[in-house]
């Protein structure tokens, strides 16, 4: 069986791009399972599986964080990774997606976990806001902040992979964020990819009339709005979007080329500087100057 990537929201399952695409593993959060039914529910993906690889956004309610990471520690498993991401709602369920779409080829557990930092820099994800005014995900400027109060203003926010904000001309407020006439679109991947969005309660069509254009995206589809994406991005105004490579020979390409190294610590395969498993470094500590005084110390620990 393919290593299972979990998920904590059935929001962060997309649909599948092919019949050979697995659906992830939805864990349920600890006001539904009690903590005993959570080591069932992971012991039995692990003996179905073989390992887990958990996708945890930064988001995530502290006691969901706190019992995948106490559940990981009683099983005292090397089985189970917990992968740590930045990504707003949509953009983290195509990341998830990716994963999915990777963990039936033939790269082990260890290169699936740790291909998630690799591939979270190829995905783009922003929002079209119908306000900047709560917004402390991305930097807001106060002219910015002063213009999110006029009526019918619009902004074209990207969080990721670098913050980029302008105001929508033709939107309440006056001209563009540079003072011209026209808006300076967030910039766009340089690679191909298919553009995925979500309404909230925004009615615009900016994001498939000229957005997805402007990316030269060589697809849309439109996705039900992830249930915390209102909370992210600090109001319910919004067309959230993410544009990410779907064509799983190009993901493969992409991981495949990267040079895999063995984890110092736990032995699991891994690509980029640290493993998906344990969050081991990749390096070794500097050594110590000659003469430097060194003591014992405790043993070096993985960082759950």
């Amino acid at each position: 069986m393919p290593t299972a990537i979990a998920v904590t929201s059935a929001d962060l399952v997309l649909p599948a791009p092919d019949r050979h695409t697995p659906a992830a593993a939805v864990l349920h959060p600890p006001e539904e399972l009690d903590l005993e039914g959570s080591l069932a529910e992971i012991t039995a993906l692990l003996e179905r599986h073989g390992h887990v690889v958990a996708v945890v956004p930064s988001w995530l309610p502290t006691a969901t964080v706190r019992r995948l990471h106490t559940v990981r520690a009683i099983l005292e498993s090397d089985r189970i990774a917990l992968i740590g991401t930045d990504l707003p709602p949509l953009g983290a369920a195509l990341l998830v997606r990716q994963l999915r779409q990777l963990s039936v080829c033939d790269f082990s557990p260890g290169i699936i976990a740790s291909a998630a930092r690799l591939l979270s820099h190829y995905i783009y994800a922003g929002a079209l806001l119908g306000s900047v005014a709560k917004l402390d995900r991305v930097p807001v400027g106060l002219k910015a902040h002063a213009r999110s109060w006029s009526p019918g203003a619009q902004f074209a926010v990207l969080a990721h992979p670098e913050p980029h904000l302008v105001k929508l001309p033709g939107s309440g407020g006056g001209g563009g964020a540079h003072g011209g006439g026209a808006a300076v679109l967030p910039p766009g991947p340089g690679f191909a990819t298919h553009l995925t969005f979500a309404r909230g309660q925004l009615a615009s069509d900016w994001v498939t009339a000229e957005l997805a254009p402007a990316w030269q995206v060589q697809g849309v589809m439109e996705n039900p709005l992830p249930a915390d994406s209102p909370a992210w991005w600090a109001t319910g105004k919004l067309v959230e979007f993410a544009a990410a490579i779907p064509d799983i020979a190009m993901l493969y390409q992409l991981v495949a080329s990267v040079r895999r190294e063995l984890c110092r610590w736990c032995g699991a395969e891994l690509i980029g500087d640290r493993c998906g498993f344990c969050a081991a470094p990749l390096a070794a500590p500097p050594a110590a100057a000659p003469g430097a005084r060194s003591g014992p110390g405790p043993a070096p620990r993985p960082r759950s």
